[in-house]
């Protein structure tokens, strides 16, 4: 699977409202901050503004979006790196860990987030979102429209992205002693267009699904998807309203005992 930088950045700014209000609760002066699932690498100015002393490394397993982030985002405080987080590790300690939507897509992300928890400095930071939206109509319709033949054929035992609760998160980080500040909230995404929810989707969660379907069954299952979504989320003079759930943990680790 591949993915597009330009259809991932047609909302960018709603997709970088949660990493902004992320951030807003780290409390840090870090010399080092790392970015789990960086992207096009757009949100990096935002941690150099917010700490400016700061060396930053972006992690991203996609070749396109490493790309992008090289070309777009020159700064030399900030360098990046492809790799497959399930896998990596940093060459050092780091101050501060982040990541913005990035552990829906990993499979076993308790575990690798625990392993991860162990390359932050003591007295260092684990701040990350997830989407918490995997039962919305968005991809039960999604699920339910490549269920149907002649579709399931090719996007059967598929992978998808896969969601875990918040109570999971402050327990792992809390049974490893660290201090938690745990809370999700549900934004109200006003969007434009004919079809925004599926111009939204197709750069995320329906990625896996349309790129698997071969080129004659796409715009059937386009079409399809399109209305089913027309009719679960209508549109308004004001705009298309998508609900978007999304959780949050920061976690504190304790300063070393002296």
């Amino acid at each position: 699977m591949t993915w597009d930088p330009a259809t991932y950045l047609a909302f960018a700014d709603e997709r970088g409202r949660p990493f902004l209000d992320l951030l807003a609760r780290v409390d840090a002066d870090p010399a080092t901050v790392v970015d789990l699932g960086c992207g096009p690498g757009q949100l990096s100015p935002v941690l150099r503004a917010r700490w400016p002393r700061a060396q930053v490394l972006g992690v991203d397993s996609s070749a396109e979006m490493i790309a992008r982030a090289r070309t777009d985002d020159p700064d030399p405080r900030t360098r990046y790196e492809q790799a497959d987080v399930a896998a990596w590790a940093p060459d050092e300690p780091a101050d501060v860990v982040v990541s913005n939507a990035l552990f829906q897509w990993v499979p076993e992300p308790l575990a690798v987030v625990e392993r991860l928890a162990g390359h932050v400095r003591p007295g260092g930071t684990f701040a990350l979102q997830v989407p918490g939206n995997f039962d919305a109509p968005s991809h039960r319709l999604l699920h339910d429209t490549a269920a149907r033949e002649p579709y399931a054929a090719h996007t059967r035992g598929l992978d998808e992205a896969r969601g875990t609760e918040l109570s999971a998160w402050f327990e792992l980080f809390a049974g490893l002693g660290w201090s938690v500040d745990a809370w999700e909230t549900t934004y109200l995404h006003v969007l434009p267009g004919e079809d925004p929810v599926f111009d939204w989707i197709r750069g995320t969660g329906a990625r896996p699904v349309l790129q698997t379907l071969p080129d004659d069954l796409r715009p059937g299952f386009e079409t399809e998807y399109k209305a089913a979504l027309r009719e679960a989320y209508p549109r308004r003079p004001w705009g298309t309203v998508l609900p978007f759930r999304r959780l949050f943990c920061v976690a504190r680790r304790p300063d070393e005992v002296r």
